[in-house]
């Protein structure tokens, strides 16, 4: 997967939602936002802060709200996708081009917008230090490049891939993922970039 540079490529490389997440994006551009590009998708920033993110997949496409758990919601349109997990990002889900009503989402991208102005966020908790399975330690250690390239993904990318070793049971298991995972990591991807997309 190439990386991707400017919203156009994010745009272009789509297979569903193209015109859905232009329209989104027409929205977005014209609030004072700074659009930019980081994990691989279109983000929005206001002040420093990333304040609005969108993402297509291939049952729907939305938006991101990075502190979206401080926003009013008044018409109840935010989910959090990873409960127990995220605290402050909450996600839009569209699944049709004409449930997006500008109006609304410029509301929702204002007050998003204001609360990165006024510094108001939730602060993630912080994170334990990774712990790496020694299965996947030792595959590493025999790796030297796949070390090297391990070492260069970033420490959410490192921890799915070692929670994803983790979580096997069976060593055949383990080691079935282990021969996975290693093409991936030696390519810089991460374990759930496809779905990031």
């Amino acid at each position: 997967m190439a990386k991707i540079k400017s919203v156009d490529q994010y745009i272009e490389g789509l297979t569903h939602w193209q015109e859905e997440v232009a329209e989104l994006r027409s929205i977005l551009r014209a609030l004072p936002l700074e659009e930019t590009i980081k994990w691989g998708a279109p983000t929005y920033v206001a002040f420093g802060k990333n304040v609005v993110g969108i993402a297509a997949f291939k049952d729907y496409f939305g938006l991101w709200f990075f502190q979206g758990a401080l926003l009013t919601d008044s018409e109840h349109c935010l989910m959090n996708a990873q409960e127990g997990k995220t605290k402050a990002m909450r996600q839009w889900r569209f699944t049709a081009r004409d449930q997006i009503e500008e109006k609304v989402v410029g509301q929702y991208a204002i007050e998003a917008i204001e609360l990165a102005e006024q510094g108001k966020e939730i602060k993630p908790a912080r994170s334990q230090a990774l712990s790496i399975p020694a299965d996947l330690q030792d595959a590493l250690d025999r790796d030297k490049a796949a070390k090297a390239s391990f070492s260069e993904l970033t420490q959410g990318r490192q921890r799915e891939f070692a929670q994803y070793i983790d979580e096997a049971k069976r060593a055949e298991t383990r080691a079935r993922r282990l021969q996975k995972i290693l093409p991936m990591i030696l390519a810089g991807q991460g374990l759930n970039d496809r779905y990031r997309r």
